[in-house]
């Protein structure tokens, strides 16, 4: 199963979504859709959609998912990094009025570049090509999310130990 969330931006993004239902039209996706379609004006015609779901339900749906596609928002792409996916992330644009500015594109490029744990989408119609060699591209790469805070105690806690050895 594929699950699609646009997250709660108060702009349509019409383009990954008909993208998203256009595969699945034309039986290049040929496993179940499930998208969250938010505030976007296309309806899906050959994918199971509702505009929200509540928290609970959307967690389940990335749990149970081979593959999480969302916009841009830290948010949405963050909730699959922790229940260890590693989610194909298409930015909203400015030019297709899905933001009001472009930087969900900036902010996602570094997390790619920086983290390596987000397959960044930027044109739409490399998506395609992206959801099939999906298993083959994310085999190589790591999941894993770290926090600060995770970094800072355990530092923290070597520090405490060597005083306590001491």
């Amino acid at each position: 199963m594929i699950f699609v969330t646009v997250g709660t931006h108060e702009q349509q993004f019409n383009r990954l979504i008909k993208t998203i239902d256009e595969l699945k039209i034309n039986n290049i996706i040929k496993e179940d859709v499930i998208i969250q379609t938010g505030f976007s004006t296309y309806e899906p015609k050959a994918c199971k959609w509702k505009k929200l779901y509540p928290y609970k339900q959307m967690l389940k749906y990335v749990e149970d998912a081979r593959i999480v596609i969302t916009h841009g928002g830290p948010s949405s792409f963050i909730m699959p990094l922790q229940v260890g996916k590693i989610p194909i992330v298409v930015p909203r644009k400015k030019e297709y009025d899905e933001h009001v500015n472009n930087h969900q594109v900036l902010f996602c490029r570094e997390v790619e570049k920086k983290q390596k744990n987000i397959l960044v989408v930027e044109e739409i119609n490399d998506l395609q090509k992206i959801i099939g060699k999906y298993d083959e591209i994310v085999s190589e790469m790591t999941n894993s999310v770290e926090s600060n805070n995770g970094s800072f105690c355990r530092e923290f806690e070597k520090i405490v130990r060597k005083l306590l050895d001491e």
